[in-house]
């Protein structure tokens, strides 16, 4: 007979009771938000110095989760980057809404694994859900199926994957039983602003860059339409709507179309930019977008949702599943959605409730709201620097910003010095050769008058350099 072990340690752990633990965080949290518009929106050293605080090895018995909760807000609060304030302009990280905040709080105690029907009902009917909204809200085809994963990234693999299967298939080949080493060779085409993530996708999925033509950018890094070689049967064609650093969009009514006539599979890279989809007021930027056959998005970049929440959508429901699919004797599918078929993940956090409670607290009219303001006050941000001085290098098309000082030392200097003032944050990038000053403008929480602050901080930054 086998012993009948109880853990003294897990013993105590159980009969540990938690409501105090969350007065105590809910407490925490609370300071936390009321004090985030006034932080500086990076650490200050001392706060980055007094980290040191956690190099100790790990005790040998269980800590209190008072005292864990205690040392996080003490030492980690001061220490994280005013994201979900106003003036952080960097890297396109949204804020993060009431509704999904306060909806994250309740799942996370709830710690469903969405991967089947049978293990997460509530996960499986929300993902259902926010597919539907998903692709209403954005006008694409009914058969339009959507994943959730983790980012961007991750979603640009999924769908890089579909289109190679999708493209071999059509071409008479079974890649997903036959593998890639007598499979008929494609071509990728990307334009030469495309995000690195796409590079790091191919390289994944066994295309590498051998296969890789790149097309010129024109002025605001589209594709050039005239520089477009062939496209066929053979070609996997890889389109942003929203250029990482300029925000521009590729001229997606021209060049999907004919890529469609002639048998490609067409990406949208929209990380930031998709639910621009949302709003008419940006058709002249997203129509022909609907005729792609698969698109990567965030929704934690302007849609405000919290972390992480990537969204793969695609029309082509059969080999997306197909691309993803996995099999075991222990794996129990059903006739409701099991939502490990359109992810490469099988255990992960329900993060499609996040979205879900995203989208519901802010209605279609939110989201359509959300994105032009954004817009409006990148625009505005942009009107305010060149009033001022500053040279802006990019039509204003979304949400992001770019401007620099006369040489790229200047510019560094500036960077630097508006990371460190702890006003606004922003960052760095290259421009045609050159250094820029990158402002993405992503956050519901940004209003006019830090927008206002940040300009003075431009300012005076640039009259300390110069």
């Amino acid at each position: 007979m086998s012993e009948k072990y109880v853990s003294p340690v897990l013993e105590e752990i159980r009969r540990h009771t938690l409501k105090e633990d969350l007065i105590i965080a809910h407490d925490y949290a609370q300071q936390y938000i009321d004090a985030v518009d006034d932080m500086p929106v990076f650490p200050k050293n001392e706060s980055l110095n007094a980290l040191s605080i956690f190099d100790v090895p790990l005790a040998d018995e269980p800590v209190a989760p008072k005292e864990i909760l205690d040392e996080l807000h003490r030492y980690g609060s001061p220490a994280t980057v005013a994201q979900t304030g106003g003036r952080y302009f960097g890297f396109v990280c949204g804020g993060i809404l009431p509704s999904s905040l306060a909806s994250k709080w309740l799942t996370d105690s709830w710690d469903q694994n969405p991967a089947m029907y049978v293990m997460s009902p509530i996960a499986s009917k929300i993902e259902s859900v926010t597919e539907r909204w998903l692709v209403d809200l954005l006008n694409f085809p009914e058969e339009t199926v959507a994943g959730f994963v983790s980012g961007s990234s991750t979603a640009t693999i999924i769908g890089l994957t579909t289109g190679r299967n999708y493209l071999l298939k059509n071409l008479g080949y079974d890649s997903m039983t036959n593998g890639l080493n007598a499979a008929p060779t494609l071509k990728v085409i990307i334009g030469e602003g495309a995000h690195s993530t796409v590079y790091k996708a191919l390289s994944i999925i066994g295309l590498g860059s051998g296969n890789v033509t790149i097309i010129p950018a024109d002025e605001q890094g589209r594709m050039c339409l005239e520089a477009l070689p062939e496209i066929d049967d053979h070609t996997l064609l890889v389109l942003q709507a929203g250029h990482v650093n300029s925000g521009a969009f590729d001229e997606l009514e021209t060049i999907i179309p004919l890529a469609k006539e002639k048998g490609a599979y067409v990406h949208v890279d929209g990380a930031f930019g998709l639910f621009a989809a949302s709003n008419d007021k940006f058709s002249s930027l997203t129509k022909g977008l609907e005729l792609a056959d698969s698109w990567s998005v965030d929704g934690h970049k302007t849609l405000n949702s919290p972390y992480d929440c990537g969204i793969i959508l695609c029309r082509h429901e059969e080999m997306l599943i197909h691309s993803m699919h996995m099999t075991g004797s222990y794996i129990i599918l059903s006739e409701n959605r099991d939502n490990m078929l359109y992810t490469a993940e099988m255990s992960r956090r329900a993060r499609a409730i996040d979205l879900w409670a995203t989208l519901k607290g802010l209605g279609k009219n939110g989201v359509r709201e959300l994105v032009w303001e954004l817009h409006c006050k990148a625009s505005y941000f942009a009107e305010q620097l060149a009033q001022h001085g500053f040279e802006v290098l990019n039509d204003v098309a979304f949400n992001q910003v770019m401007t620099r000082l006369e040489t790229d030392e200047k510019t560094d200097a500036l960077i630097s010095a508006l990371q460190q003032s702890g006003v606004c944050w922003v960052g760095g990038a290259k421009w045609k050769g050159q250094a820029v000053v990158r402002i993405s403008v992503s956050s519901y929480k940004t209003t006019y008058e830090d927008i206002d602050l940040s300009v003075e901080d431009f300012i005076r930054q640039r009259d300390l350099i110069e």
